[in-house]
């Protein structure tokens, strides 16, 4: 024999509490915050003349 369905959502008890997932906590979004601060703070990096540093091996072999 099968117990009857409810009809809604069970009473909310001192017992047993709803779980939180799918919620993120507190402190997961204070660190994501954070990362994004320092993305956003992130500076471009200086202009470079247009040799990009290709012929930095050359010029230490000559």
């Amino acid at each position: 024999m099968s117990a009857p369905t409810p009809d809604g959502p069970a009473p909310q008890g001192p017992g047993l509490q709803p779980s939180d997932f799918g919620r993120p906590s507190p402190a997961l979004i204070a660190r994501a915050a954070r990362g994004y601060t320092r993305f956003l703070a992130d500076q471009a990096p200086a202009p470079s003349t247009g040799d990009h540093g290709q012929n930095d091996d050359a010029a230490g072999a000559r």
